[in-house]
């Protein structure tokens, strides 16, 4: 998947809260679960997660002020996935994104039933 077109799949689950989420009151801080399916030392990764972060912020929501961001690395380790999607869920996250392939699909569909999740495909 093309770099702009993963950063539209995030931008869309940023978007995809309900309304009624943007009228909470302004002291409220949202939750984003963030599962990643690569290592923390990569750094595509991290240039991913830095530009959802900038989207975010384009949409009013930034890091520290109305939004915690909590991010896992499961650097395509299965067993590690469902650790951190455990822990991410233990969170209670207004909203849990996951990256998706084939291998990682099952354990974000798994949870999705608990909260809202999103996911992003790469190809």
């Amino acid at each position: 998947m093309r770099r702009r077109e993963f950063i539209a799949v995030l931008g869309g689950a940023a978007c995809a809260w309900p309304l009624a989420a943007r009228a909470q009151r302004a002291d409220q801080v949202r939750r984003i679960g963030v599962l990643m399916g690569w290592a923390s030392t990569d750094l595509e990764g991290h240039a991913l997660l830095t530009e959802f972060t900038r989207h975010l912020a384009e949409l009013g929501w930034t890091e520290g002020r109305n939004v915690q961001i909590e991010v896992r690395w499961s650097a395509s380790d299965v067993d590690l996935l469902h650790t951190f999607a455990k822990e991410l869920i233990g969170l209670q996250p207004d909203v849990l994104l996951a990256s998706a392939t084939p291998a990682r699909r099952k354990p974000s569909q798994s949870y999705s039933r608990l909260l809202p999740t999103r996911s992003a495909r790469a190809s």
